[in-house]
């Protein structure tokens, strides 16, 4: 049996997208508890695995860098795994997120929003060093090619884009001369990275029509396309909530409108997803790898995005829409949690 001696050198930053997919599900499960009130205990459960998994990832991702720092910087220039490195911020603005919505039944208002406080800087921080970074390093990289574009590019303006997730709902918690401080800097993420996400869209599209079609590894990051979207969707609301005081009662129908247009491209995106995933399998081209957890974030803020559609326009249709999303995201993560757990066994990922 192989030892551990390639755990350190050998950690993928797309580790925390297992974080990520995690977290999106317990913030989803607390979401349709409303409706179905076992749903409450469900992400109670996966909210505390998903911070015992966050704990215990996070330290062979400092130990890499401590003790591997030239593979560690190696990876970051690669152009696919170093899009990868956006994951670990995005996971702690998911923690944050976590915290905020599940975490403060548990722990209380008070230790939650202090906790998230703390997590959601450090996330927010990293996010915006590695949106910057990480294009930059492939505007000097003469070697990328139009064929290593793919889905996967969208996470550092994703990693922007949900700065606001948590961040809009912080807001009220800081001191008051720093809030509006505060909704400045989260809009500023949000433009940045939507827009950034707009661009590599178009390139991504054109790669799609003009290249081969992606290998059968790369198949589960067509899925990543819902996660600008749905966490896009959700940030546009949770601003739309808290720039009232500051902007007036007629931001909140107007970025719920912006919400609703962004919300409905996921529509769109979803069918083709499922359809390119169906090809694959059908011809046995979808081997398994840690890519798969792109089947859970994205998917799971579509499914977020679609709940909170559906609450502020009260449409029941939206709302069982939102929630056959749902039972597709708890099928899609149980099976790569399970996959992923014989695959530690094994030791395939090391």
């Amino acid at each position: 049996m192989k030892n551990f001696d390639g755990l350190i050198p050998n950690f993928t930053p797309s580790w925390f997208a297992s974080v990520m997919g995690t977290g999106i599900l317990a913030i989803v499960s607390y979401f349709y508890s409303t409706g179905f009130p076992w749903l409450k205990g469900l992400a109670t459960a996966v909210w505390i695995l998903n911070m015992f998994l966050f704990g215990l990832l996070v330290v062979p991702w400092v130990l890499k860098f401590i003790w591997h720092s030239k593979k560690a910087l190696a990876d970051f220039r690669e152009p696919l795994t170093g899009q990868f490195y956006a994951t670990m911020p995005i996971a702690c603005l998911v923690i944050a997120a976590d915290l905020l919505i599940v975490g403060t039944d548990s722990l209380g208002p008070h230790p939650a929003i202090g906790m998230a406080k703390i997590i959601w800087i450090m996330g927010a921080v990293l996010s915006v060093l590695g949106a910057v970074v990480i294009p930059l390093l492939n505007f000097t990289n003469r070697e990328v090619q139009l064929e290593n574009i793919n889905p996967a590019w969208f996470m550092p303006p994703v990693a922007l884009i949900v700065i606001p997730v948590p961040g809009a709902k912080l807001i009220a918690y800081w001191p008051e001369s720093w809030q509006l401080i505060m909704l400045i800097f989260n809009y500023v993420a949000w433009g940045s990275g939507f827009f950034l996400f707009i661009a590599l869209e178009a390139i991504c599209l054109y790669r799609f029509f003009c290249c081969p079609p992606l290998p059968g590894k790369l198949v589960p990051t067509v899925w990543i396309n819902l996660g600008p979207i749905g966490v896009g969707t959700i940030a546009l609301l949770n601003l739309a909530a808290s720039s009232t005081p500051f902007l007036g009662q007629l931001v909140e129908p107007v970025l719920q409108i912006l919400a609703l247009f962004l919300w409905g491209f996921g529509f769109w995106w979803i069918i083709c997803a499922i359809c390119l995933t169906t090809y694959y399998l059908r011809n046995n081209d979808l081997p398994f790898s840690l890519a798969w957890w792109a089947f859970t974030f994205p998917l799971g803020a579509y499914t977020g995005a679609t709940y909170l559609v559906a609450t502020f326009l009260h449409s029941s249709f939206v709302y069982g829409y939102g929630f056959l999303c749902y039972l597709l995201l708890l099928t899609l993560w149980s099976i790569v949690l399970v996959r992923t757990l014989v695959g530690v066994k094994k030791m395939e990922f090391f």
